[in-house]
C-alpha cells in the first residue's frame, strides 16, 4: 500500500533560462525516498513509512515542473537564499554602505527578493544513488546583494532515515547571507488536511517577537507563560487560536523565529520535533544554525493543487526553518549575518525520520 504518487522524471524535464530542470530521486536501504529539482534546488517528495509500513508522503508539492512554475505558493520545498527570511524595507547597511533590495512582502524583502534562490535553475551533481549537490552563482549586485556569491547545497540521503542537507558558500566582497529550506510539511501524508493535532516540541527558551509586518522587533523574549512554548510536547492546536497579538501579527498562527538553546546548536543534538498520532511518523530536526522559524503554513490560500489533488488550505502543513534571525544585518543584538570576502560559509541541517508504534 503506498499514500503517495512518485513524481514522473519526464514531468519534470524543460527547458528555461537556457537551463534544464530535472527531477532526481535518491533512495537508501531502508524504503525512504527523496524527490529533488534542481529548480529553486528544492524537495519534491519525502517518502518515509508510516506505523503501519504504508509507504507515506510528508512533504507538499507538485507533480510537474509546470506547477511548481505556476504555484500560489512559490517557496514549496525551496532553497532559500540569499537572506531566508524578512529584511525590513529591504536595506541595509554593510561596512558603511547602503543597500537596497526590492521590496516583494509589503514593504519588506522577503527570502531573497523577487528572483531569490528559490527561482533560480541549479546546476548539479548526482554524487551517488544517495547524494545530491546543487551549485549556483549569484552575480554580484543581483537582487542589490553585494559581492559575487558561490553557493552550493548538499542533499545525503542516509540509512538512518536522515536527509542531511550541507550548505557552503563564498564571496568575492563582503555579503549577507542567511541559506534555509523552506520544505512544508505534513506528517499524515502531503493532503491529508491540516496540521493542527500535530505534537510539537522546540528546545527553545525565547523567540524573536514581530510587529504587524513579521519585522523583529528587537527584543528577544522568553517563551515562558505564552502561546510560544513548546518546550515540553503539545500539539499546535492548543494555543494556536488563543487571543495573542503576535499570533495575530504571525498571519493566525505561528510563523516565527524560536531561538535555539545555544549549546544544542551543533548538528549532533535534536533541537526540533513534530510527531502525529496518526500517521506515527516523528520528524527530529538537528542543526548548526542559532534559530529555527516554526511557521504553520497561515498564507497557504487553496489556490495550490497538491501532487494528490488536494488543495492547499491554511495550516494544512508547517515549516521547521533553521536560520540566522530575521531582519538581522538592522539589529546588531542578534547574531550576525555577515560573510566577510574569501571566507567560507557553512550550515548544516538533518532532518531525521522514525515510527513510533
Amino acid at each position: 500500500m503506498v499514500h503517495y504518487t512518485l513524481p514522473i522524471l519526464n514531468n519534470f524535464k524543460k527547458k528555461q533560462k537556457n537551463k534544464s530542470t530535472a527531477l532526481i530521486i535518491l533512495k537508501n536501504n531502508r524504503g525512504m525516498q527523496v524527490a529533488l529539482t534542481n529548480y529553486g534546488a528544492r524537495i519534491v517528495s519525502i517518502i518515509v513509512p508510516d506505523k503501519n509500513g504504508v509507504s507515506t508522503d510528508v512533504v507538499l508539492g507538485f507533480n510537474s515542473i509546470d506547477k511548481y512554475f505556476a504555484a500560489d505558493e512559490i517557496y514549496h520545498g525551496a532553497t532559500i537564499g540569499r537572506y531566508g527570511n524578512r529584511i525590513s524595507n529591504g536595506r541595509f547597511i554593510l561596512n558603511y554602505t547602503a543597500y537596497s533590495i526590492a521590496p516583494n512582502n509589503g514593504c519588506n524583502a522577503l527570502h531573497g527578493g523577487k528572483t531569490g534562490f528559490h527561482s533560480q535553475i541549479w546546476d548539479r551533481r548526482l554524487n551517488n544513488p544517495n547524494q545530491v549537490t546543487f551549485y549556483y552563482v549569484s552575480p554580484d549586485g543581483e537582487e542589490g546583494f553585494p559581492g559575487t556569491l558561490n553557493t552550493s547545497v548538499s542533499y545525503l540521503l542516509t540509512d538512518n532515515n536522515e536527509i542531511e542537507i550541507s550548505y557552503q558558500a563564498t564571496t568575492d566582497k563582503d555579503t549577507i547571507i542567511n541559506l534555509t529550506n523552506h520544505a512544508y510539511f505534513n506528517l499524515d501524508g502531503e493532503g491529508k488536511g491540516d496540521v493542527l493535532d500535530h505534537i510539537v516540541e522546540l528546545k527553545s527558551d525565547h523567540y524573536i517577537p514581530i510587529n504587524d509586518q513579521q519585522i523583529p522587533t528587537g527584543q528577544i523574549s522568553t517563551v515562558a507563560d505564552t502561546p510560544f512554548d513548546f518546550r515540553k510536547a503539545k500539539v499546535i492546536v492548543k494555543d494556536i487560536f488563543k487571543k495573542d497579538t503576535q499570533l495575530e501579527s504571525g498571519g493566525g498562527g505561528y510563523d516565527h523565529t524560536f531561538v535555539i538553546m545555544p549549546n544544542l546548536c551543533d548538528g549532533k543534538q535534536v533541537v526540533a520535533t513534530a510527531y502525529s498520532n496518526k500517521s506515527g511518523i516523528k520528524l527530529e530536526v538537528l542543526t548548526t544554525e542559532p534559530g529555527i522559524q516554526f511557521y504553520t503554513g497561515n498564507a497557504l490560500t487553496g489556490k495550490d493543487i497538491g501532487k494528490t489533488g488536494a488543495h492547499y488550505f491554511k495550516q494544512h502543513a508547517f515549516c521547521f526553518e533553521t536560520q540566522h534571525f530575521p531582519d538581522s544585518p538592522n539589529h546588531p543584538n542578534f547574531p550576525s549575518t555577515h560573510l566577510k570576502a574569501n571566507e567560507t560559509y557553512k550550515s548544516q541541517t538533518t532532518y531525521r525520520f522514525d515510527v513510533i508504534k
